[in-house]
């Protein structure tokens, strides 16, 4: 399905990052198409609504006002599938879907969308489709930026070690490289990121694999081309907080662990005590979590059914979908000690949830997530910042007034020791004044001496003569 065939909602420009928006030209949207719903999704849709009928609703826009999908947050996950014929009714009805029935695209997209169509509704989920960025990719693609060589070296190690992009090295290695490339040329302030490879591989993977006619090996097409692909790219950096995440201070991530923490210690109690009784520090293991949105945690079945919702609605479920980890895994962990929790979350647990992605998904709407106590984390984590800021600023004064007086010190040492020497040269010359002294007085008394010597001899000589 062709993407620019369906309606679409006005673009949303993200505050963040203006200056490379403004580098992309946005087309104007095409025109809504209209479909009737069958009976059976008429009655389909009678029972989701009346499953849901104490939920909030907000059947006017699709998008917040920061490109995430805006409606309810059910606890309802259903069991059945939703066939390829639903999303295809999606797809083609884009503009009425996402005005109209927000509250049941929400559910399908938590239950996970059809891999056929996966690649499709991400760029609508986005508004990625609003972004015209052919030319302008070719021209950044021209372009030298610091960055290529750390690329370079990263995506080497990644495709050689993550599962993620086992087998796949030759089909979108060079497109990866090529999306992570352009973006750090035109967004200098944040260049390159390695959590950003899993993201921008992830959206290349979205491919279809066709046995060739020896049916042994695998032909691999991409259903989302690399310019495509960094037009979603684009739209997630500025409009999905990713951008805030890779800055090069990383005070978001800072912040998104610091909610997670409280959200731990909020409802794990006994678990954040093990923690904490064994230093484990939260970062530890919910770095990656944030920066990569599970993409280098979980396997790929269980990743995709998260980045579906993150799609969707943005870093809540990063949030959710990490207490569930923690909660459905908690008997283990608190059995464990430091280093065998990071193995254990790090092996153990991406394993256990890939049994089940369906389990994990429901515990995770089953965690309490109160966006009023997350906005209270947050202004915890500023004022905590601020005051360690004024800290620092304090010891930086401090170490500078102790710099001057350092050097006051080491003047006065210095003028005192040419003082002191300066007090010994003088003390050296009065020594030497009175030595001369000496030296002349006994000089006078060996010349009296020697004249009262002559007159003796003088009057001795006279008196024998006289004689």
């Amino acid at each position: 399905m062709d993407p620019h065939r369906a309606g679409w909602p006005s673009p949303v420009r993200s505050t963040l990052g203006t200056d490379v928006m403004d580098f992309l030209s946005v087309p104007p949207p095409s025109s809504p198409h209209s479909s009737q719903l069958s009976p059976d999704e008429e009655k389909l849709l009678a029972k989701l609504e009346e499953q849901n009928r104490l939920l909030e609703t907000d059947s006017k826009s699709l998008y917040s006002v920061n490109g995430v999908l805006r409606s309810p947050c059910s606890s309802k996950i259903f069991s059945f599938d939703e066939d390829s014929t639903t999303w295809g009714c999606v797809v083609e009805n884009w503009d009425e879907w996402s005005k109209k029935k927000v509250k049941r695209l929400k559910e399908m997209i938590r239950k996970g969308i059809h891999p056929h169509f996966r690649p499709t509704m991400w760029q609508m989920l986005c508004n990625a489709h609003s972004l015209s960025v052919r030319e302008q990719y070719s021209e950044l693609l021209q372009k030298t930026c610091p960055c290529e060589k750390v690329i370079e070296k990263d995506l080497s190690r990644i495709f050689s070690r993550h599962q993620l992009f086992q087998g796949l090295h030759s089909s979108i290695q060079q497109p990866l490289f090529n999306v992570l490339k352009a973006y750090s040329v035109l967004d200098r302030d944040v260049g390159y990121s390695q959590g950003s490879a899993f993201v921008a591989g992830l959206l290349l993977m979205q491919c279809e694999l066709k046995v060739n006619s020896v049916g042994t090996n695998v032909d691999v097409t991409l259903q989302m081309p690399e310019v495509e692909a960094f037009g979603v790219f684009l739209r997630l950096m500025q409009d999905f907080r990713l951008r805030e995440l890779y800055r090069p201070r990383m005070v978001e991530l800072g912040c998104c662990m610091f909610q997670l923490e409280g959200l731990i210690q909020e409802q794990l109690p006994e678990l954040y005590s093990h923690f904490q009784t064994h230093a484990f520090n939260t970062s530890t293991f919910s770095s990656s979590w944030f920066l990569t949105v599970f993409l280098s945690c979980l396997p790929l079945t269980a990743a995709s059914r998260v980045f579906d919702i993150f799609m969707c609605e943005g870093l809540e479920i990063v949030f959710r979908v990490g207490m569930a980890i923690l909660q459905m895994t908690q008997t283990e962990l608190l059995k464990l000690d430091m280093e065998g929790m990071t193995q254990f979350l790090e092996k153990t647990a991406p394993q256990q949830m890939d049994r089940d992605p369906n389990r994990m998904i429901m515990t995770a709407y089953q965690i309490k997530y109160d966006s009023k106590r997350m906005k209270k984390l947050e202004k915890e984590y500023t004022a905590i910042k601020m005051k360690e800021m004024e800290e620092q600023e304090e010891i930086k004064k401090l170490h500078s007034e102790n710099k001057l007086l350092r050097q006051r010190l080491d003047t006065l040492e210095k003028r005192y020791c040419e003082g002191a020497v300066w007090q010994q040269g003088q003390e050296c010359m009065r020594i030497r004044l009175r030595e001369a002294e000496r030296r002349h007085v006994l000089k006078q008394m060996e010349i009296k001496m020697l004249l009262m010597e002559k007159v003796r001899n003088f009057h001795v000589v006279h008196f024998t003569v006289l004689i």
